[in-house]
C-alpha cells in the first residue's frame, strides 16, 4: 500500500501467548510460536472474522452487535510493561496477567503507534494496528488475586501504556525472537471542530 511508509523502527518478539478459553479467565498461556490466519491467532479465544460488540463500543453500536473483528490480537511493549510494573511497585508483572498475545521489545511508545500501522515480519506475516487498548478492570482483577492490594492501581498506572489491539492481514507463523518492521501511514491532526465549520454545521 503506497500510503504506508516502511520505517527503521522494528520490534523483536520476546513473549507470545494464547488465551485458550476466555470464559475460564483472562490469562494467556506462553507459547514458543503461533500460527496466524485471517481469523487471528489459531487457538486464541479472541480469534474470528467477526465478534460481538462489547461495553467499549456502546457509543457506536448496541451491545452484542455483530461486527468485523479488529481486536483479534493484544500487543504490548516490554518497555511499557516494565514502566507499569515499577509504577505499581510490583516484583513482577507477567504479560499473561494482561491476556497479552505478543510482547515486542524495541518499539518506542508502542501504545502510541498510529492506527493502520502494519507490523511486517520477514516471513510476510502482517498484523494491522486497530487502536490503543484500554486499561480495563480485568487485568486489575488478575493482579489483585496474585498481589492483594496492588491490582486496583493498574488502570491508573497503565493508562497510555496498555498496548494496542490489531488484526491479521496476512497469515503465517511467528516465533520468539522474530522481528517486525513498522510501516506507518501519514500523520495528520484531525480537527473535528474545523471540519464542522467547513460543512456549515
Amino acid at each position: 500500500m503506497s500510503i504506508l511508509s516502511p520505517t527503521t523502527v522494528s520490534g523483536r518478539i520476546v513473549w507470545l501467548g494464547l488465551v485458550r478459553d476466555r470464559s475460564a479467565g483472562l490469562m494467556s498461556h506462553p507459547e514458543q510460536s503461533v500460527r496466524l490466519n485471517l481469523e487471528g491467532l489459531i487457538g486464541e479465544s479472541h480469534s474470528g472474522l467477526t465478534r460481538r460488540s462489547c461495553s467499549r463500543m456502546t457509543r457506536q453500536h448496541p451491545l452484542g452487535t455483530e461486527l468485523r473483528n479488529t481486536r483479534q490480537i493484544s500487543i504490548i511493549s516490554a518497555e511499557e510493561l516494565e514502566d507499569v510494573r515499577q509504577a505499581m511497585g510490583l516484583p513482577e508483572l507477567d504479560p499473561s496477567w494482561l491476556g497479552a498475545n505478543i510482547v515486542f521489545q524495541g518499539v518506542p511508545q508502542l501504545t502510541n503507534v498510529p492506527p493502520s500501522t502494519r507490523f511486517i515480519f520477514e516471513s510476510g506475516v502482517s498484523i494491522v494496528v486497530d487502536v490503543e487498548n484500554t486499561a480495563c478492570k480485568y487485568p486489575a482483577e488478575v493482579i489483585e488475586s496474585i498481589h492483594p492490594g496492588k491490582g486496583l492501581s493498574f488502570g491508573r498506572h497503565a493508562a497510555g501504556r496498555r498496548g494496542i489491539v490489531g488484526w491479521v492481514e496476512r497469515g503465517g507463523q511467528i516465533a520468539l525472537g522474530d522481528q517486525a518492521i513498522l510501516h506507518v501511514p501519514p500523520q495528520r491532526i484531525y480537527e473535528p471542530a474545523l471540519t464542522k465549520q467547513r460543512l456549515g454545521a
